[in-house]
């Protein structure tokens, strides 16, 4: 049986690092949106563009991949990690029948490399394999957190191109 959404705010290993998690509001969404900058910001820099163009850029990207997400994950967590009472980061998951799908997990670029992403990772496998479910996602080829899906033991189903979709199997304990 899969617990609750409001359980599921409590994970175990994230609070280790002082971090809650709460679901979003429509307050969030600058957050959001500047959040989703910060994971593009090497392809921006790649650019000539002025800053008013790589914020249109962002703003029309930012709101189509919002509208993917919520047209093909309608009944998904969507959350938004919170250090102090600060927004640092969103965790999206679906939760099938047979799999967790985690639809999105990002955090701020300060935050980033230090054991909290690991941590939610964990808290989400945990809750998975303890309802006999498999965990999927989505990872950009180039995404510097793919070496962390390997060793957590995610390996790749398919290739779509840009993204590989991994998969940790129901019934694995992965390392850590």
């Amino acid at each position: 049986m899969t617990i609750s959404t409001a359980d599921f705010l409590k994970t175990p290993r994230a609070c280790q690092y002082g971090v809650a998690l709460r679901p979003e509001v429509a307050a969030d969404l600058p957050f959001l949106q500047a959040l989703y900058r910060s994971t593009r910001e090497a392809e921006l820099n790649q650019t000539q563009w002025p800053e008013a163009q790589k914020t249109q850029f962002i703003e029309l990207q930012f709101r189509a991949q919002r509208s993917h997400y919520h047209q093909h994950y309608p009944d998904a967590l969507w959350l938004i990690l919170e250090k102090e009472g600060d927004a640092i980061g969103r965790l999206y998951l679906e939760r099938w029948s047979a799999e967790h799908r985690i639809i999105d997990i990002a955090l701020l670029p300060q935050w980033r490399g230090q054991g909290i992403g690991q941590a939610l990772l964990l808290d989400v496998i945990d809750e998975a394999m303890s309802a006999g479910k498999a965990v999927g996602i989505h990872v950009e080829k180039q995404n510097p957190a793919m070496s962390l899906y390997l060793r957590l033991g995610f390996r790749c189903v398919e290739d779509k191109g840009v993204y590989d979709l991994l998969r940790l199997p129901a019934g694995l304990s992965p390392p850590g």
